[in-house]
């Protein structure tokens, strides 16, 4: 039986043409190279008898199910997402894949981020979902603007810097 897993609260479906095409080549590799790689490696741990003590089957099965549950995963993901690769007409204001630098009002120190959709999140390159608090606070800002985040440290306010495409 397996475990219950709360429906994931629903996310933007826009995705960056960088995005898109990382989430193609990781199917492309999950289906086209490590899948064929498992599978045979199951049938030869098929054909050694008893199943229930053959560790090769077992593990085997258990990374097919993993494969097959990313590869539809990114295969749902892909026919509902929106891929954004037109820069907008307004370059002052933020919009989705911009890379935003603020201010922290309180301490001076300057942050950038970019804003991409929520496959793409990577805290080391400071990509931040649309989805997040400080990205809904950004949207349609302008340069000098006072972004109001509601954090759980409490409200922070930033002034909005720079924005670049």
């Amino acid at each position: 039986m397996g475990r219950y897993r709360p429906p994931r609260p629903k996310s933007s479906p826009y995705i960056t043409a960088e995005g898109a095409a990382k989430m193609r080549s990781e199917l492309r590799q999950l289906w086209k190279v490590e899948r064929p790689q498992v599978t045979q490696m199951v049938h030869e741990a098929a054909k050694n008898g008893d199943r229930s003590e053959n560790g090769d089957y077992i593990y085997g099965k258990r990374r097919l199910r993993e494969i097959d549950s990313r590869v539809r995963y990114l295969t749902k993901r892909l026919e509902d997402a929106t891929i954004v690769e037109d820069k907008p007409r307004d370059h002052c204001k933020v919009f989705f894949a911009a890379w935003v630098t603020v201010e922290d009002e309180e301490t001076g120190d300057q942050q950038t981020y970019r804003l991409v959709g929520s496959d793409e999140i990577d805290p080391k390159l400071n990509w931040i979902s649309i989805d997040s608090p400080m990205a809904q606070a950004l949207i349609g800002k302008s340069i000098d603007d006072e972004v109001h985040v509601k954090t759980p440290a409490g409200d922070r306010c930033f002034i909005l810097t720079g924005i670049e495409y």
